[in-house]
């Protein structure tokens, strides 16, 4: 299994969809299933009926996983890059192809 290369707290873009051109944080990464859940982003509706817990019912928003690959790493000036290892120092560290610059994490 390959290496993440998107993970929890990162800015992404989003580059397909209904979202397509939105920013946000990664909340959740789910390597294993490639999705990852955008803060803001693919939020879907549901309609909760009255019950004992939620008396009120209502609608719930919630933030729907996506797939990894409709997402990429955005640089500092807003624009989406690709993401590669390179080994600095002697450690293993994830570099934005377009600016060259080491992603923390």
């Amino acid at each position: 299994m390959a290496a993440a290369k998107i993970k929890k707290g990162d800015q992404v873009i989003v580059l397909s969809g209904k979202d397509k051109g939105r920013t946000g944080e990664v909340v959740q990464a789910m390597p294993r299933e490639g999705k990852v859940i955008v803060e803001g982003i693919n939020v879907h509706a549901r309609h909760r009926k009255p019950s004992q817990e939620n008396p009120q019912g209502g609608i719930d928003r919630n933030p729907a996983p996506m797939d990894i690959s409709n997402v990429a790493h955005v640089t500092k000036d807003g624009k989406a890059t690709r993401v590669r290892f390179e080994e600095r120092d002697g450690k293993k560290v994830r570099v934005a192809v377009k600016t060259g610059e080491v992603i923390n994490g």
